[in-house]
């Protein structure tokens, strides 16, 4: 019972609202075998095939709404954890099973060591302006 005599439910704060525990929605898992891909700025689209998320019952109303956000616009990790308001290890799992699910693709920024050297771009600028 609470300060005012109502019984409460132990799922729901007065202040956070309703409470879904973050291992309740990946399942009990805290890794994906695609974890390795999904870095922070990793980018999430939605497959082009994808009509309906909300038909398929296996999704979770968290899958369905990271279809729907990557369907708008490519979003990275952290922008969808920090939209959904979710962990980010809690968002990888579950854009793990969305690409198992190939719902959506990942797709990686170019590593810092295999961009061109600062050094090589400003002398084909040089070369560009002596032109």
């Amino acid at each position: 019972m609470s300060a005012d005599g109502q019984a409460r439910s132990h799922w729901f704060d007065d202040e956070a609202g309703p409470v879904v525990r973050p291992y309740a929605m990946t399942r009990g898992r805290t890794s994906h075998a695609a974890q390795h891909r999904l870095d922070l700025i990793a980018v999430v689209v939605t497959e082009p095939h994808v009509d309906d998320p909300e038909a398929d019952p296996t999704l979770s109303p968290e899958h369905v709404d990271i279809v729907e956000l990557c369907r708008d616009a490519p979003q990275s990790v952290a922008e969808l954890a920090a939209e959904l308001d979710l962990p980010i290890g809690v968002v990888r799992v579950l854009v793990g099973d969305l690409t198992d699910a190939d719902l959506v693709h990942v797709t990686r920024p170019v590593p810092p060591a295999e961009l061109p050297d600062e050094s090589i771009l400003r002398d084909v600028i040089n070369g560009l302006r002596a032109l």
